[in-house]
């Protein structure tokens, strides 16, 4: 290239500028030129946030410690997410999906022919958090920070202020050479051939671009307003399109993991930040008001006779047809969303920003690897979809009268399924071989082999007991590969977050 590639990208948050610092960290200022425009006046919907692994590998690229970044956002460590009366008539009160780590792989095994000979009948251990590390860090409130003589790698994700995180990110962006701009859009223009060209702002200024990312949040200005790219709903799988949040006093120890507590038309998370605790009630308006659940949240959270004010959002659950459309590609609110439950916003947004950078590396810089790009990133959001809607499919909450409810009994119901996860729950129930059916599938899926195993198994989706039982413990791998002495045995090397974080 002459000249360097001028990226143009619309909007801060914790979205765009994670964009601007990796497009600054794989290119230099020669080959690509950064920058970032927002409106001082449009807030940030942030109300704390959690992640998955996929932000660790994040801040590694970008050579960020965590005794730099973690202390200014307010973070701590997530190594586990813990679900509560989803499905009770189960006789599970609670199951943990753990982040998968390198310890796992001895135990993985144990756990995927326990979860197959449980679906034959036998009465064996299949609670996930007793197989996988991180289960066992999150329940004795340790973080997964192994020391230097711990001969494995540990994955986990983080709880953060994403407010924060969007500030501190815009400072790294900066001092990295990303220009930025705080101005109001006033109007888009194009070229003859759909392509925007140039952003208007109401000063008058015009800032050029030859790609730009569009990261106004649901708004989606350039997207969906100025390119009328459609917009897929998923609203049939997934009922929920409201939130009602109110943060609360930090917890003195917080725990390694974020807490998601089923209520009457949804669920309540609860993310223990460093300074204070995140809680919000996700729900479907179609099925309780914003006044009844702003009541019923305050009654879960002990808040009922508190003056403080919620804050009421509004969601918008699916994605874009494209991702990518002419020059301009959608990025994280504007691209779409699945709701909060497994924390995918910001790994969503980080597989399409790395998708994006390969395709305009392979492609000279060029709009040559467009489909392929829509291709993958529509693959990413159907996954994590499928994961998502399996959560509401499979509850259990009202059979046999248990915490039943119209909400719970429609997502059960509900026949509005795709096709690709009707295949992973047939070879589930037929006691096919659910790694091999995840392997053979063309693109990668969001959630792995591990994940769907301590989905179904956390949920009990088993069938009734066999009659003959072969005897205590006989082919219950738990026991004869001594399961609980190695998890309990490497745990003994990590230290307790309230430590770490002193």
């Amino acid at each position: 290239m002459d000249k360097p590639l001028r990226i143009v990208i619309l909007g801060g948050g914790t979205a765009g500028w994670m964009a601007a610092n990796l497009f600054a960290k794989r290119w230099t200022p020669a080959q690509v030129q950064i920058t970032l425009m927002e409106s001082p006046e449009i807030p940030i919907i942030g109300v704390g946030e959690g992640s998955t692994p996929s932000l660790k590998r994040f801040f590694h690229y970008l050579e960020l410690p965590e005794q730099e970044w973690m202390p200014q956002c307010h973070a701590t460590y997530k190594a586990n997410i813990r679900f509560v009366d989803w499905s009770p008539a189960s006789g599970i009160n609670n199951y943990s999906h753990p982040f998968y780590s390198q310890p796992d792989v001895f135990n993985e095994r144990a756990f995927f022919t326990n979860c197959r000979t449980r679906r034959l009948g036998l009465d064996v251990i299949t609670d996930p958090e007793k197989f996988f590390i991180n289960g066992e860090l999150a329940r004795q409130g340790k973080v997964p920070i192994a020391p230097a003589n711990f001969p494995f790698q540990m994955e986990y994700g983080y709880h953060f202020d994403s407010q924060l995180l969007g500030r501190y990110l815009a400072g790294v962006a900066s001092s990295r050479g990303v220009i930025h701009h705080q101005a109001k859009l006033a109007e888009v223009l194009r070229n003859d051939r759909g392509e925007i060209t140039a952003l208007q702002t109401e000063a008058g200024d015009l800032i050029a671009g030859d790609f730009f990312i569009d990261c106004t949040g649901f708004a989606s200005l350039l997207m969906q307003k100025a390119l009328a790219v459609p917009f897929n709903s998923y609203q049939h799988q997934l009922f929920n399109d409201s939130a009602v949040v109110m943060p609360t006093a930090a917890i003195t120890n917080p725990p390694v993991e974020t807490r998601s507590t089923a209520l009457s038309a949804g669920w309540c998370w609860q993310i223990p930040l460093a300074h204070r605790t995140g809680n919000g009630y996700v729900y479907s308006s179609q099925f309780i008001s914003a006044d009844q659940a702003e009541a019923e949240f305050r009654a879960h959270i002990g808040m009922v006779e508190s003056a403080q004010e919620c804050r009421h959002l509004k969601m918008r659950v699916g994605q874009l047809a494209q991702h990518w459309s002419h020059n301009c590609i959608g990025l994280g609110l504007s691209q779409g969303f699945i709701e909060p439950l497994e924390a995918t916003a910001l790994h969503l947004v980080q597989l399409t920003i790395e998708a994006l950078m390969d395709a305009l590396d392979q492609h000279q810089f060029t709009c040559a690897g467009r489909d392929d790009f829509n291709r993958k990133v529509n693959n990413h959001f159907e996954g994590v979809r499928d994961y998502i809607i399996a959560h509401y499919k499979l509850n259990t909450r009202g059979v046999n009268n248990a915490f039943g409810s119209d909400y719970w009994r429609a997502n059960r119901e509900n026949k509005h399924l795709p096709e690709s996860l009707l295949q992973i729950l047939d070879v589930w129930y037929r006691c096919g071989d659910l790694d091999a059916e995840l392997a053979q599938r063309k693109i990668k899926p969001a959630f792995n082999s591990a994940s769907w195993h301590c989905l179904l198994a956390g949920y009990g989706a088993f069938p009734p007991l066999a009659a003959n039982q072969p005897g205590q413990h006989k082919g219950d791998l738990y026991y004869e590969g001594k399961v609980k002495d190695f998890v309990e045995g490497c745990a003994m090397n990590f230290p307790l977050q309230a430590e770490v974080l002193k």
